[in-house]
């Protein structure tokens, strides 16, 4: 029988993370040489097994818990230590803080017992220095032999990295077979109720690494949240704790600053999540979204290159230090430019970013960016020039599917089947619409020509759009279809999909009123947050990557979108699912998790390979914070919206830090849903929009026959 390997298991390791490197190990602390579990820098895993023994015992766990933003305390007994009795008397407390360039680990041995202890504490080390991709593929790897240096110090090099591991008052065996797993020895005396603290650390010097940590702290602001509903401010202090340790700056730069995507596959630039995690932290200020925008714009795309996916103006997948082959097919180059959306993306950041209130000396850099993005939709995301962008991998060892859903198998029809490329993505559309729109305001303001060519390609996009896209529902009624085939059928499952085209312009508000019921849906919205793919579907399960699970990124934008569109029993129920899921995994969400039902366990199941901490997850609390306080700023035309979701169901809050045009603001949203805002610059007045009750759509165009 062909072995088969399994990518490895995530949902019970406990993660350190401060970027570029991060530290994954079980809940007693160790990091064990098997499946994902040890530490990484950049895409590299720099240690692969770090065991802490008490006279070669394991120390039995009994609790764990964050150590401020970057570390992790855990906490186990020698019972066999210290006075006889049933209470322990030898605690063992492991404390691992990651740093930009390494890990350090404290360990220190407390005894209550009335007798002096002696022991030996030992760690056992390993390092493998394989590729994030070879780790994830599940593959076996070979451990790199260790090399001693001066006392208590022993290294580790291959490909041009080098780690180092000192042990101040440790003896180092690195001799013969413990050549690839060497040990830290300590031998340790305690008094009657004394104790003792043995430290050790590991530095990497990696040169090849393509990310490194920026330098200060971040420049976004930290709100001071007070909320009826505690699990909002727990949610928002933990995601901020993991967005801070998220940041990261290329290696040619190293100045603009923005989000790695996650932890531990996806510790690197990535254009999408950055962009939307960008997008998501613009209530915090515009720094990010600038540094986000401009270490894109650098490795825009110039010229056509199918190997890459390269076009001109088009913006980044996904950038690592050399071929990244998970297996399989899959064989992506260094710099992938395989993306459908992230081009439009950056265009809606840019302007999303301009309406927050980033200074025109930022702005006006990046228009020539823009002008070769919308570039880029004009003349390069249409190949048969239908009039609608899709995309298609010509190579067979690139992405099958390249919008946010990009697994092989995330495009299904109802009946289950997958649809056959080139595929035709509804919400791209709207993506496609809102850049057009988006680019002519920004060229109009800036005194840049070409704005009427974007608003009228808006306008046939939007016809398109409506007499190919909806579709006959059945029972369910019509609906917009997830894609479109290569035969231009519609793909007809009902998925997440669609909540995207809420705010892009591109339908009108019975279309509208027509999404945000079906995201109502029991189907959709029955778990903890939306599922990516409704449970009437034949493909749907609910440990699926994309076909059936929650992405807390996609449910905050969805309810984001509804509730600035005034759907708000649609909003709020996501909004707890979500707040439920947060709970569930302790202030910190995963990447996705289980889309089954609330009442199976009242909690979310969890998906077990999902990355944790993930960029647009923990930026998804920013999000849903904003839409709590119903704040949408237009610095550049001199007002701002509230339309809070906060008030009778999800409670007052208040908060102080949110940054319009770089000054900081305070929202109180009371409990009938009234809404003030303080603190704004004098340019700017305030609307607070009556919204009427949504009307469901009387004049959704008949579905064409295929």
């Amino acid at each position: 029988m062909t072995e088969r390997h399994l990518q490895p298991l995530l949902h019970e390791l406990v993660g350190v993370l401060l970027a570029p490197t991060s530290a994954l190990g079980d809940r007693a602390g160790q990091i064990s040489p098997t499946g994902v579990q040890g530490v990484f820098h950049a895409d590299a895993r720099v240690l692969s097994r770090a065991e802490l023994r008490v006279d070669d015992r394991e120390p039995e766990a009994i609790a764990h818990a964050p150590h401020g933003p970057h570390g992790a305390r855990f906490v186990g007994l020698a019972r066999w230590l210290g006075d006889p009795g049933p209470d322990p008397t030898v605690r063992v407390e492991r404390t691992r803080r990651a740093g930009p360039r390494g890990l350090d680990e404290e360990v220190r041995l407390v005894s209550t017992a009335t007798v002096p202890v002696t022991a030996t504490v030992t760690v056992d080390l390993g390092c493998d220095l394989a590729p994030v991709e070879r780790v994830k593929s599940g593959a076996q790897t070979t451990p790199v032999e260790a090399k001693l240096g001066r006392p208590g110090e022993l290294s580790w090099t291959a490909d041009g990295t080098t780690v180092v591991v000192t042990a101040d008052g440790a003896s180092v065996d690195a001799d013969r077979d413990r050549a690839t797993a060497p040990r830290l020895a300590w031998p340790v005396e305690l008094p009657a109720r004394g104790e003792v603290t043995l430290r050790w650390r590991l530095r990497v010097d990696d040169p090849r690494a393509v990310v490194a940590a920026p330098a200060g702290e971040p420049d976004w602001s930290r709100p001071d949240l007070r909320a009826d509903d505690r699990r909002l401010v727990r949610l928002l202090d933990r995601s901020l704790d993991d967005l801070r340790g998220l940041r990261l700056v290329d290696t040619v730069d190293g100045q603009d600053v923005f989000l790695g995507a996650g932890v531990p596959w996806f510790l690197t630039l990535f254009g999408r999540d950055s962009l939307w995690a960008a997008r998501m932290m613009l209530p915090l200020g515009t720094g990010l979204a600038a540094g986000t925008l401009r270490v894109l714009a650098r490795r825009q795309g110039a010229r056509v290159d199918p190997a890459s996916g390269e076009a001109p103006g088009k913006i980044l997948h996904e950038l690592r230090r050399g071929e990244f082959s998970p297996g399989g097919s899959l064989r992506l180059p260094p710099a992938y430019y395989g993306t459908v959306d992230a081009t439009m993306l950056w265009v809606a950041l840019l302007h999303d970013a301009w309406r927050w209130g980033l200074p025109a000396d930022q702005v006006e850099p990046l228009l020539p960016h823009l002008e070769a993005a919308l570039g880029w939709l004009g003349d390069h995301a249409d190949a048969d020039g239908d009039g609608l962008v899709e995309y298609v991998d010509t190579t067979g060892h690139g992405l099958a599917n390249q919008g946010w859903k990009d697994s092989g198998d995330s495009i299904r029809f109802r009946d289950g089947s997958l649809a056959a490329p080139p595929i035709v993505l509804a919400e791209v559309q709207g993506y496609a619409y809102q850049a057009a729109v988006n680019g002519a305001d920004l060229l109009d303001a800036f005194g840049r020509p070409g704005a009427d060519r974007w608003r009228g390609y808006a306008d046939r996009l939007a016809t398109t759009f409506r007499n190919q896209f909806w579709v006959d529902g059945g029972p369910d009624g019509p609906r917009p279809a997830l894609a479109l085939d290569r035969d231009k059928r519609p793909v007809d499952s009902l998925t997440s999909n669609i909540g995207h085209l809420l705010g892009t312009g591109l339908l009108d508000g019975a279309e509208e009123a027509r999404v945000a019921e079906l995201l109502a849906s029991a189907a959709l919205s029955g778990g903890f947050g939306l599922r990516t793919m409704s449970t009437d579907d034949a493909g749907f399960a609910p440990l699926s990557y994309h076909c059936g699970s929650v992405w807390a990124h996609d449910t905050a934008i969805v309810l984001a979108g509804l509730a600035r569109a005034g759907f708000r029993d649609a909003a709020l129920g996501l909004a707890d699912g979500l707040l439920g899921a947060a709970e569930a995994f302790d202030y910190r969400l995963p990447e996705l998790y289980g889309g089954d039902d609330r009442g199976l366990l009242g909690r979310p199941v969890p998906y077990p390979a999902a990355c944790r901490p993930q960029a647009w997850s923990a930026a998804s609390a920013v999000l849903l914070l904003q839409a709590g306080a119903g704040l949408h700023p237009d610095v550049p035309n001199g007002r701002v919206t509230l339309r809070p979701l906060a008030g009778p169901e999800l409670g007052a809050l208040r908060v102080h830090g949110l940054r319009v045009a770089d000054t900081d603001v305070t929202v109180e949203v009371d409990h009938t849903g009234h809404a003030t805002v303080t603190g704004l610059p004098n340019t700017l007045t305030v609307h607070t929009p009556r919204i009427p009750t949504p009307r469901h759509p009387t004049s959704t165009p008949t579905p064409t026959p295929h």
